[in-house]
């Protein structure tokens, strides 16, 4: 029997529930055969159903991994209401609502839109397949010799100074991660990555695309691949050095797996491009500019005002003196 306990509104400034989405207990969505869009359309028929009631227990999220029972999702605490208790923010619960806004999930530290799991007390916010992931994952078929436990912690960079990066989008790793439990193996992956399969529907494209193998050369003999570096993502017309590429089983159609994620964090069907990675050098190198502008300002204000034009006036008679010889 569901529970008419209700919900407090969520206190953000700015933001309002635009909907509060309920599943059926038995709903999952293997990559591979309902994508997002699935789930979409099961919220659509559960909310004209139930309003925004939520629903009596979590969704459980079914990674492309070998079976594993709901039980083994031991990361968070289930609610007579709807809500859970996540072992990462245990002093509230967690609702699980829908919003438009583009927001930063807590856990993973990635972009994300839509269906997500939000504090009714705080700005604590973690996707939908972040707050519900397993302890760990066995057979996953981008890393299937080795099982892969669940992190709530980055893995620390080497000397602190560089995060380490997934080897599926090889975007840094800040937060929730999957890491392979071989101490002398390294493969680590967002848990966004981790709803990836070898093979997806990507609504952009109307065939089957495979993920190719690590590594910069596609299987066809000694010399006889093509070179991953040289190819054209169909998503963001870009090339990448790094990262895992998916290939069109019938055309010449490549996607990245970092725009592939765009269909499992909700951004693709609210039609979002993730923000722009800010340009690290040339932010750099005006600050380094504005320091130097400062101190040559500090230092002529230290001299006085009259020293300061003196300075100024023999720097110019110095450039002048320097003219003169040129032209003799």
């Amino acid at each position: 029997m569901m529970n008419n306990t209700s919900i407090k509104p969520l206190r953000r400034s700015g933001t309002s529930i635009v909907a509060m989405k309920r599943l059926n207990n038995s709903s999952s969505f293997p990559l591979a055969q309902a994508p997002l869009s699935a789930v979409s359309a099961h919220s659509s028929a559960a909310k004209t159903k139930g309003g925004n009631q939520p629903s009596p227990t979590p969704n459980y999220i079914e990674f492309p991994t070998s079976p594993q029972p709901p039980d083994d999702h031991t990361g968070y605490h289930a609610n007579h209401n709807g809500t859970i208790v996540h072992h990462t923010h245990s002093k509230h619960p967690l609702a699980e609502i829908t919003l438009s806004e583009l927001f930063t999930c807590s856990g993973c530290k990635e972009f994300g839109t839509g269906r997500r799991y939000a504090c009714q007390d705080c700005d604590f916010q973690l996707h939908h397949f972040c707050a519900l992931s397993p302890p760990s994952l066995k057979a996953h078929p981008f890393h299937g010799q080795h099982q892969l436990v669940f992190h709530a912690k980055p893995k620390q960079g080497k000397a602190g100074i560089a995060w380490p990066r997934c080897d599926v989008c090889c975007k840094s790793t800040k937060g929730f991660t999957f890491r392979c439990r071989v101490n002398s193996c390294n493969f680590q992956m967002h848990p966004c990555c981790a709803m990836l399969s070898s093979e997806i529907k990507f609504p952009n494209h109307p065939h089957l695309l495979k993920v190719l193998p690590p590594g910069n050369t596609l299987p066809g003999g000694a010399g006889g691949g093509n070179d991953q570096l040289g190819m054209v993502c169909g998503e963001c017309k870009k090339k990448r050095s790094s990262g895992r590429v998916y290939s069109c089983t019938v055309c010449d159609y490549h996607l990245h797996a970092l725009c592939a994620k765009s269909m499992i964090n909700g951004l693709q069907e609210y039609g979002i491009k993730p923000p722009e990675k800010p340009n690290m050098l040339g932010t750099a190198a005006r600050l380094a500019s504005q320091v130097v502008i400062e101190f040559i300002g500090g230092l002529i204000e230290g001299f006085g005002e009259g020293v300061g034009e003196v300075l100024v006036q023999n720097i110019g008679r110095g450039r002048r003196s320097t003219n003169r010889r040129r032209i003799a």
